[in-house]
């Protein structure tokens, strides 16, 4: 039985590539915080690269309070209080008002509480389904309505 495993790469190079990534961290967040370091050097420039690229970026579909509000929101169904201090901090930060993080929350109970409750009864899925698109394709059309009607 063989394993697929990448070609190691010469210790040099990761390590030029874990101190460029450690660089970029300092020069983005102002400092390199401690869990970045307890990573296995192997690991973090491939780990800061995702964060940067996605979590922090400005230049993805969703804005910074969506994508905390979202964080917030796993963190809580995890749980990982470490997530949830952070994604809190970091919505907060983002502009999330106390009501916001509170819904973000109460939506994560709402889908773990029909989550429990469907997954349990082994509802059909194949009826759900049909079922969900049968109602929000009445919701499109009753908001439509009530548009046209203004």
């Amino acid at each position: 039985m063989g394993l697929l495993v990448a070609p190691a790469q010469p210790a040099f190079a990761q390590e030029a590539q874990s101190q460029a990534a450690y660089r970029d961290i300092e020069q983005t967040l102002g400092s390199v915080p401690s869990f970045f370091k307890q990573l296995p050097e192997s690991a973090i420039a491939g780990a800061w690269a995702e964060m940067k690229a996605f979590q922090l970026s400005a230049k993805t579909q969703l804005n910074g309070k969506t994508k905390e509000l979202i964080g917030l929101a796993v963190a809580a169904q995890i749980p990982c209080q470490y997530c949830i201090y952070f994604h809190t901090a970091a919505a907060k930060a983002n502009g999330a008002t106390e009501e916001e993080i509170r819904e973000a929350v109460a939506m994560a109970a709402v889908v773990r509480h029909w989550s429990t409750m469907l997954n349990g009864m082994q509802v059909d899925l194949n009826g759900f389904k049909r079922e969900t698109d049968t109602v929000l394709r009445r919701a499109a059309e009753t908001a439509n309505a009530a548009g046209h009607s203004q």
